[in-house]
Formats: structure tokens, C-alpha cells, sequence
């Protein structure tokens, strides 16, 4: 029997689902009488999506309407860093929705900092965009994890490679 038992702390999104969800949401734009003669569309771009529109009404419409898909998809919508709305050419509007992937080093520190405040015995090591939790009692280690859950970081976190 292993002396330590270990989880690892991702923030990961699926980025087939939210390729999927962004087809769904180009399908439905295309068919909508409401944006009959607009130039919606979204696209994804390696972790980003790009929303383009008329206004910033319909921008608004956009999002929304990207926002039901990934929601029935399953992909957490803290995840999704909004860019400011920028105007584009011909009077339209364009936002980024940059899609979080991995643990910030400032994220890390403090979920690090958290963990080690509440439990004495646990240990943590902080690998690059993913945390490491250490622990030779496996209650421990599922109290740290409610505990990670019950702190709002504003990312959606997993735990993976539970051991």
C-alpha cells in the first residue's frame, strides 16, 4: 500500500465540446429570422472564440445564445474570460472570449496558501498549470478537495489522477 495518497488540481476545458457548441451556435444564427441579413458568426480560434456582429445588441444576442450551447455541453462558463467589445470594419463588432486552460501562478499561491491553512498535514506542490495535493489520509486529501471547491477562485477546477 502506497504511504501517500495524491490528487492533481487541473482547470481544463474539453475544446471539442466547445467546438461543438460554436457549430451549434453558427448553425442556429444562420437559421434565426432575427438575424436574417446580419453578419453574426462565431468562430473559434486555437483557445479563443471571436463573436462578430451588427451592434452591440446583437453581439449580445450572440453571446447568449453561445452561452446556452456550451452550457448543455457541459463546458463551465468560468472558463470564459470576456474581451472588451471592440468596433470592427464596416460598423460591426468583434469580442475575443479567451478560454482559461490550466492554473494561474497568482491562483496557484493562493489555492496553495488555502490548503495549507486549513489542513496541517496535508502537502502541496504547485507542477507548472496544475497543483499537486499530497496527504497520507485520504480524508484529509477529500476535505481539501471540498475545500478547493468551496473557494471561488473564478475557474472551474477538476481532480484527476487521484491515487
Amino acid at each position: 500500500m502506497a504511504k501517500d495518497f495524491s490528487f492533481d488540481v487541473v482547470s481544463e476545458v474539453d475544446l471539442n465540446e466547445v467546438r461543438n457548441a460554436v457549430n451549434l451556435a453558427q448553425k442556429e444564427i444562420a437559421t434565426r429570422y432575427d438575424f436574417k441579413h446580419s453578419v453574426s458568426k462565431v468562430t473559434l480560434e486555437d483557445v479563443a472564440i471571436v463573436i462578430i456582429s451588427d451592434d452591440r445588441g446583437k453581439l449580445k444576442s450572440v453571446v447568449d445564445l453561445l452561452e446556452e450551447k456550451l452550457v448543455r455541453r457541459k463546458v463551465p462558463l468560468k472558463a470564459l474570460q470576456y474581451g472588451k467589445a471592440e468596433d470592427a470594419l464596416g460598423g460591426s463588432v468583434r469580442q475575443r472570449v479567451v478560454l482559461a486552460q490550466g492554473i494561474p501562478e497568482d491562483k496557484a499561491k493562493a489555492m496553495n496558501k488555502l490548503v495549507r491553512q486549513r489542513f496541517k498535514k496535508v502537502r502541496v506542490a504547485i507542477q507548472g498549470d496544475s497543483l499537486r495535493v499530497f496527504s497520507a489520509s485520504k480524508d484529509e486529501l477529500q476535505a481539501a478537495m471540498q475545500a478547493l471547491r468551496d473557494g471561488d477562485f473564478g475557474l472551474p477546477l477538476q481532480f484527476t489522477n487521484y491515487r
